[in-house]
């Protein structure tokens, strides 16, 4: 069942299910079915929220949301999947708002109206919101970023014209740019975003300078197949289902998945503006309430997973076959040339919270990537901004309205495809300016 999206003239659907009324998609009795009835009523919640946090969205002696309809705009991308289920399973009526998605063309819309205000909230890339906080790939306005909506599910595909060439990974592309001197072109689907991010650093990890070796361009995520297609490519990255397109179509193979280069990366988030937020506080703990309740169905089951796919995949939504989406949300990749295989770091969207909470060390990291690609032209204060944007303060307030639990720590240290470890609690600086190919 399509979820209701803007236009205006879009009909609100009948609710597919509540939380506490999924029946057979429900998770398994003494797992995740205590976690989906209905939850006791603010006051009693109250008791859970620690007081500092309670002294910040509920000083005014109230949890009702100030603005109870809210818009959020998406790309058609699978992992805007959260989204759309916490309006079409009528989680956001749970939490006393009504959900609108308004489905986007480019992240550079999706950024200019989260910045002039026409929409709400979005599902967004991470680096966006951090490049607009800084001033760079648009113009600078103080952003928030309430949490994260889903880990890996992204990947790098190559075109099938590489392949005839005996292109297959990341170490044949180098050699054949090796032997064959041309200029290559890749894209990626926004300057600061989390794509971008990922393909300069799987390019450079195979020893390829992306800023000098290759050229990079910026394509929204739904025109990278007619780009391929066109032969304007040679490469991109993006989020799904426009990978398993590509391989449907004949025009291109997956090289790489993002897991493969981090495992359990951040990915988009639920972002917003600090104004947004300053101006209503109850709502956008209730936004994050209802999408961390939306994320917690997505992933309990097979069946589950398998109703948002058919949900998303209307052509008011992705509008694509049900069944690209669906396969790599279960982690049933095959790379369109003969190899396929299970994997069990496909895209998540809840794992208790793990793959929602906005870790500082996840924003931080991609502010040493920008420094990194040239993008900031000096080392920012990389925790300070991380504390400004990653709003802890309203992630703690929906976690404890959904019941969701908490990390024990801000930060998580990962190690890279190239053996390199990020840990934001050490040196952020020496990191970014660490790599041997950088600008």
């Amino acid at each position: 069942m399509p979820p209701r999206l803007s236009p205006a003239n879009a009909r609100r659907p009948a609710v597919v299910a509540d939380a506490h009324d999924a029946g057979a998609d429900a998770p398994p009795a003494g797992q995740g079915r205590r976690r989906t009835r209905t939850h006791p009523a603010a006051a009693s919640l109250m008791t859970l929220v620690d007081p500092v946090v309670r002294a910040g969205a509920w000083a005014a002696g109230s949890d009702a949301p100030e603005k109870t309809e809210v818009r959020i705009g998406f790309i058609p991308l699978t992992d805007c999947a959260s989204i759309v289920m916490a309006a079409a399973l009528g989680l956001d009526r749970k939490h006393g708002i009504r959900i609108t998605p308004a489905r986007e063309a480019s992240w550079a819309g999706v950024r200019d109206k989260l910045v002039n205000g026409e929409l709400d909230a979005a599902h967004v890339l991470y680096g966006l919101v951090y490049g607009v906080q800084l001033g760079i790939g648009g113009p600078r306005k103080d952003m928030a970023v309430l949490m994260n909506l889903n880990r890996n599910g992204q990947a790098i595909s190559l075109s099938t014209k590489l392949a005839d060439k005996g292109v297959r990974d990341g170490a044949s592309l180098r050699a054949y740019m090796t032997r064959e001197t041309r200029q290559y072109t890749f894209a990626q689907t926004f300057p600061t975003g989390t794509h971008a991010m990922w393909l300069y650093y799987w390019l450079a990890a195979h020893g390829i300078d992306p800023m000098r070796e290759a050229r990079a361009i910026t394509v929204p995520p739904p025109q990278m197949v007619a780009n391929m297609r066109l032969g304007l490519m040679d490469g991109f990255c993006a989020g799904e289902p426009w990978h398993a397109r590509a391989i449907a179509d004949g025009i291109g193979f997956t090289a790489e998945t993002t897991q493969g280069i981090w495992r359990d990366h951040p990915e988009k988030t639920l972002g917003t503006t600090a104004e947004f937020v300053q101006k209503y506080p109850n709502t956008a703990r209730a936004m994050v309430a209802a999408v961390l309740e939306a994320s917690r169905f997505i992933d309990a089951s097979v069946s589950n997973r398998r109703r948002t796919a058919e949900t998303i995949a209307a052509p008011s939504c992705v509008d694509t076959d049900m069944a690209l989406i669906l396969d790599r949300m279960l982690g049933r990749y095959a790379n369109g040339l003969g190899r396929t295989w299970d994997d069990p770091d496909a895209m998540h969207f809840h794992r208790d919270g793990e793959a929602n909470y906005p870790y500082l060390s996840d924003g931080m990291w991609f502010l040493t990537q920008h420094k990194r690609w040239g993008l900031l032209k000096e080392h920012p204060d990389y925790l300070a901004v991380a504390r400004k944007v990653n709003r802890l303060d309203v992630y703690r307030q929906a976690a404890a309205a959904a019941q969701v639990p908490l990390p024990a720590s801000d930060f998580r240290a990962a190690r890279l495809m190239d053996g390199v470890v990020w840990d934001a609690t050490r040196d952020p600086r020496a990191y970014a300016d660490g790599f041997a190919i950088r600008v």
